[in-house]
């Protein structure tokens, strides 16, 4: 029986697969059963930051496997204690603690707790088009009714407003306001990037207003838009700010990094069995030195400029607009991205939508330039038949 047939007779259904069953990776390169080699673009949905199977990353989790594979918060560990200090240290000014868990969806709910428990209030604020979860308070927060209206009634106190309308969040932030929730950039919502006025006059009226301002760098952080943190761009100083992704070199984590204003926490309020376990530690210390030792985000930078440059020069009639920031690129099509993924997977390359008519990349940030050249012709190739 193959892997196809196997996990289409086991498996829960929740999940549109596609018909290829990936065993193999090295840096922007997999491989499928047959042998096949393909472009990977989708990256673990930009898990793959380092590439897949990074030596320094794989080294770390067998040597960590061999010493100690978990141990529980409350007892004390070295490499904990080790990713602690590092995710502070490289964290944008004034976010000096750090709170583990073991996803993205996980740390935005741990996000809304502790905006909670440190306002007194309840209100939650986020933006249309918005993507921060699937768990209840996460998906609560998340814009896309198809993905909330079979869970209705979700979280209550949440409300969206228009993404780049400062005059929408001047109406709604007031003392029943806990955290207003941002991405930098929207990824799944279609690549949609902040203004960076809006971004900082979102946070001067949080300031103003004694509402927590969280940003979600689940898929924007560790370098993917040319600066470690997205929210760089702007200059913005979040209160917390949620990460995981590419934190642990494709090892699954979450972390939310904490602010001064984030206070009221106090043992017993929130916790995890498996976050902060010493094996996801030892990768994600092996994954921040291979970011932050081969300047990733500066390869981003240049990488994402050369690919957004190349695919405007594509005359294609079905292309309606190509925006990006670093290597979160997304290409928005005057029809269903849907046909146009699987013709680019029968051509050699693996990408995303990001809602029903963008296509996304979001390849390992150590792709060659080889790699882009090849991906950009595909792409031209498919998209102008």
């Amino acid at each position: 029986m193959d892997s196809i047939t196997r996990e289409n007779r086991y498996t829960s259904g929740v999940y549109p697969k596609r018909e290829l069953a990936l065993v193999r990776g090295e840096g922007a390169t997999v491989w499928d059963e047959a042998g096949r080699s393909y472009i990977d673009c989708v990256g673990g949905h930009g898990v793959a930051i380092v590439g897949h199977c990074h030596p320094q990353v794989s080294a770390a989790i067998c040597a960590q496997a061999q010493r100690l594979i978990t141990c529980p918060e409350i007892f004390y560990n070295d490499v904990r204690a080790q990713l602690e200090e590092r995710l502070c240290q490289i964290a944008p000014a004034g976010l000096e603690h750090v709170y583990l868990c073991n996803s993205g969806t996980e740390a935005v709910e741990a996000a809304f707790k502790f905006a909670r428990l440190a306002t007194g209030r309840t209100g939650i604020v986020a933006a249309m088009r918005s993507f921060h979860g699937r768990t209840m308070g996460a998906l609560s927060a998340t814009w896309e009714p198809n993905y909330r209206t079979p869970f209705n009634p979700l979280l209550p106190d949440v409300q969206h407003v228009p993404y780049n309308k400062l005059s929408a969040l001047d109406d709604v932030l007031d003392d029943s306001t806990a955290a207003l929730i941002l991405e930098v950039v929207q990824g799944e919502g279609g690549v949609n990037l902040g203004d960076a006025d809006y971004l900082r006059g979102a946070q001067a009226l949080c300031r103003e207003r004694g509402v927590l301002l969280i940003i979600d760098e689940v898929q924007t952080g560790f370098g993917r838009t040319g600066k470690l943190w997205a929210c760089e761009h702007a200059g913005l100083q979040p209160d917390l700010l949620c990460c995981a992704k590419g934190i642990a070199g494709g090892v699954p984590m979450g972390a939310v990094l904490l602010g001064e204003r984030v206070i009221n926490l106090r043992p017993g309020v929130h916790g995890s069995t498996f976050g902060g376990n010493p094996l996801a530690c030892a990768a994600s210390l092996a994954a921040i030195a291979v970011i932050t030792g081969e300047d990733l985000p500066g390869m981003a930078a240049a990488k994402g400029t050369w690919l957004l440059e190349r695919l405007r020069k594509i005359e294609a009639p079905l292309i309606r607009e190509v925006r990006g920031l670093g290597l979160i690129v997304g290409i928005e099509l005057r029809q269903k991205a849907t046909p146009y993924l699987k013709a680019l997977m029968t051509e050699g390359l693996l990408a995303l939508p990001a809602g029903s008519t963008v296509i996304r990349l979001l390849p390992p940030l150590v792709i060659s330039q080889n790699e882009l050249e090849r991906a950009s012709e595909i792409i031209e190739r498919v998209l102008t038949v």
